[in-house]
């Protein structure tokens, strides 16, 4: 069977890669099954292991909002034989690096066990990252294992299989929420118990052989209750709101996300099912649950303690828990589960013998529904399940860097709001935005690689045009925030917000210009009328690329490299000499031009500046003499965004804030000057008027004017 050529189909890739490279010594392909999307891989006409493309079975995108193309093989024991990178779209954050190192790295993941991550829930390997490709690295690793899971369950590779229902498929009736006693619920099902004594522990244990376990048997008499464990699936509405109450119950809704689903655990007796191991390490090492063959584990963060059970009747219990099933973990709750007890035992200093004990649990007929259609299986749900777990686990792993970025945007936006406070003291207020700035270039640029780009905005114009979906941009936690931040900022302050304070490779043009200025550099001040003229080159560059993306977003991405944040900031320099080269003389230039980059060339600058002139309020302070005759704020101002009649630009102005320092300079600002020797000549003191700040009637009062 020939294999028919069309474009992002196993078919289109299978004959640009040697079959050898997808598993050692194989010379040849099979014909591609039309049940399941794989092509056997063969060595000398026996089949070795199947070939697949991960685009068939998981649609996780990459930031660029398409498919990351990888090929593999997977042998007979479910391990990947040979992974090769095929096609993607990813120049975003794959400008400047190396094509053979992505390849490289994507090719280790041969000899990757799958039964290993079905038993960890995908976590049973070191995950490697590449600065600058982070959210890519993500979704090939997420590609990869979730699509061999499929292709091993499919093809039953490994002993991996579908978990194996009785009869049609079934759904959980969410419409019954009738509430029921504890009586009830234990005898038709819905609460399922295991009780072990101190007996059948210890007889358990001297039936393994292990002498040092059964020289050391359970204290206490056989039949005291060593653990007495019940189980309830209280995600289901009427067992839900029987065991838990109806405020409880609204609680746990709230608390899980779509796909996701809770048991509730309940223990008394000599042995703890959660034991001190979740203290340690985060972990609830005694308890699994365990479907098919698949497994959770269950961390401190899928688990809440409640006070008591609500249903009449309930015994009283020591250990009260309700655990979260992740979506990721394919847990169907209308098939039959088990929750596995881990009981050990201590034989010597550090050693200890273990058994098992399991809890099966099914859910009662009376809560499920046959599905109309089983012949059809759509996975859309848990796709998009996946797909959101992905993201969400990102944004798990980088909490500390979100709390920090926070923290960050919150200063700033009291700085903003109390700005005329906050510039009151010039030399503090100079080093808090050196600092500000520095912590900037640092964290966001260079640690967290969050600087954004107008590539962000082509590429949210070709996801508007092809089908929003929120799942490419929520990849990067840090990008996603600041571009909140940036939307809001826009109202209040125009582009300022970001351009002045956010961006790192602003803050690196400003801080190299202040160690210039300190080594007495001189420094460059274009005629107004040359300045004016400049200005327009951003929105050209802007506008230029904004329709080169309608034609090709990769092509518009490549021209993007007008840029220099990834050389700069992403790469840290590490990249090829022109490139290099490029990024260094823009900041050269900002060594005599201050932020010479930013007020001329930046297409983000212009972008933001845009809608700068919606913003609803205006905040700098500015006086009746300001440009006529004064012009110290306008000689002053770092980016000559203040008009020589006054007025100031907001398109331009990257609220450094320095005008608001000379609106209260005591040695600079005439107005305020005027007011000092008026109250010495006088002797007079208004305790309620700080220098500076005019009476709401004062003639020299002016709102700030947009030009």
């Amino acid at each position: 069977m020939a294999l028919s050529a069309q474009a992002d189909t196993l078919a289109s890739f299978l004959p640009e890669i040697e079959p050898s490279e997808l598993a050692p010594g194989a010379d040849a392909f099979g014909p591609i099954r039309e049940d399941v999307k794989v092509a056997p891989v063969l060595k000398g006409g026996e089949t070795v292991a199947w070939a697949f493309l991960t685009s068939d079975f998981v649609g996780t995108t990459g930031y660029s909002g398409k498919p990351i193309h990888v090929v593999a093989a997977i042998d007979s024991d479910a391990v990947l034989t040979g992974v090769k990178l095929v096609d993607h779209s990813e120049p975003i954050v794959l400008i400047g690096i190396p094509n053979s190192k992505m390849v490289a790295l994507t090719e280790g993941y041969a000899g990757l066990d799958l039964k290993r991550e079905a038993e960890t829930g995908g976590e049973g390997h070191d995950l490697d990252i590449i600065s600058g490709a982070t959210v890519t690295i993500m979704v090939i690793d997420d590609s990869l294992v979730r699509g061999g899971l499929k292709v091993a369950r499919a093809l039953g590779l490994g002993g991996l299989s579908q978990v194996q229902r009785e009869g049609p498929e079934r759904e959980i009736d969410m419409s019954q929420d009738a509430t029921y006693d504890w009586a009830t619920l234990s005898g038709d099902g819905s609460i399922r118990r295991m009780t072990l004594d101190v007996g059948q522990v210890n007889a358990a244990f001297e039936a393994t052989g292990d002498q040092r376990a059964a020289a050391r048997p359970e204290p206490g008499q056989p039949d005291d209750t060593f653990i007495d464990m019940h189980l309830a699936l209280v995600s289901v509405p009427s067992i839900g709101k029987s065991l838990l109450g109806e405020a409880e119950y609204n609680n746990l809704t709230k608390w899980l996300e779509e796909g996701e689903q809770a048991i509730l655990v309940l223990g008394r007796g000599a042995y703890s099912y959660k034991g001190s191991g979740y203290v340690r390490g985060g972990i609830f090492d005694r308890i699994q649950l365990i479907q098919g063959d698949r497994s959770v584990r269950f961390f401190d963060r899928q688990q809440r303690r409640i006070g008591k059970v609500a249903a009449a009747g309930a015994p009283t219990f020591t250990e009260l828990d309700i655990f979260k099933v992740p979506a990721d973990a394919e847990f169907d709750p209308a098939a039959p589960f088990r929750l596995q007890l881990l009981v050990q035992r201590a034989v010597g200093a550090v050693e200890k013998s273990f058994l098992t004990f399991d809890l099966g649990y099914r859910l009662p007929e009376q809560y499920l529904l046959p599905v109309a259609a089983p012949a059809v299986v759509d996975d859309a749900g848990g796709e998009a399940a996946a797909k959101a777990a992905l993201w969400q686990r990102i944004w798990r792993d980088r909490k500390v860097e979100i709390a920090v970025l926070g923290t960050m945007l919150l200063v700033l936006t009291g700085t903003f709001f109390f700005q005329f406070q906050a510039t009151a003291n010039a030399r503090v207020f100079y080093w808090f935005r050196i600092g500000y700035l520095t912590a900037t270039l640092f964290f966001i640029g260079w640690y967290a690689n969050a600087q954004l780009s107008v590539v962000n905005l082509m590429a949210l114009a070709g996801s508007l045009r092809s089908g929003f979906t929120w799942d490419a941009f929520l990849l990067d936690p840090l990008v996603f925030i600041q571009w909140f931040a940036v939307a809001a900022a826009l109202i209040f302050w125009g582009r300022g917000a970001y351009c002045g304070w956010l961006c790192p490779f602003g803050a690196l043009q400003e801080l190299t210009n202040k160690i210039a200025r300190a080594l007495k550099v001189p420094q460059w001040t274009l005629p107004w009328g040359l300045n004016e003229r400049l200005w327009p080159l951003k929105y050209m560059i802007f506008l230029g690329l904004f329709g080169l993306s309608i034609v090709s977003i990769p092509l518009a991405e490549k021209f993007a490299e007008v840029e220099p944040f990834k050389t700069a900031i992403i790469l840290k320099f590490v990249r090829e000499w022109p490139f290099v080269v490029f990024a260094v003389g823009l900041l050269v230039i900002g060594l005599f031009i201050e932020r010479f980059y930013c007020r001329y060339l930046c297409p983000l600058g212009a972008a933001l500046a845009i809608p700068a002139r919606v913003r609803m309020f205006d905040w700098l302070r500015r006086y009746k003499d300001c440009g006529n005759p004064c012009q110290t704020c306008a000689n002053e101002c770092p980016v000559q965004a203040i008009h020589p009649s006054g007025e100031i630009n907001p398109n331009e102005c990257v609220t450094c804030l320095h005008c608001q320092v000379l609106y209260q300079s005591e040695s600079k600002c005439p107005v305020v000057i005027r007011q000092l020797k008026r109250r010495a000549k006088t002797g007079s003191v208004n305790l309620k008027t700080p220098l500076g700040q005019p009476p709401a009637n004062h003639p020299n009062a002016k709102p700030q004017t947009v030009s």
